[in-house]
């Protein structure tokens, strides 16, 4: 996967997508739902964005999806 990361912490630009529903604290399957994809696939591209910027779960990666402005306050829907 070398050279598909971004500055959105490190992920590729699908991981960064479906970290931006989870980001606002929806569940994989909210999320899967607003991309149209499988729950199965939210949650591996979140496992991998998660394990690539070394972090233990799903509010542990909602730090760096505010820093990088992958997120922001008072941002809805996915």
């Amino acid at each position: 996967m070398a050279g598909r990361r971004s500055a959105c912490g490190g992920a590729d630009r699908r991981e960064a997508e479906v970290r931006k529903p989870a980001g606002r604290g929806l569940t994989d399957a909210e999320a899967a739902d607003r991309l149209f994809i499988s729950e199965t696939t939210a949650r591996t591209h979140l496992d991998r964005a998660e394990a690539g910027l070394g972090l233990a779960g799903r509010a542990q990666a909602r730090v760096p999806a505010y820093e990088t402005g992958l997120v922001t306050t008072g941002a809805s829907g996915g």
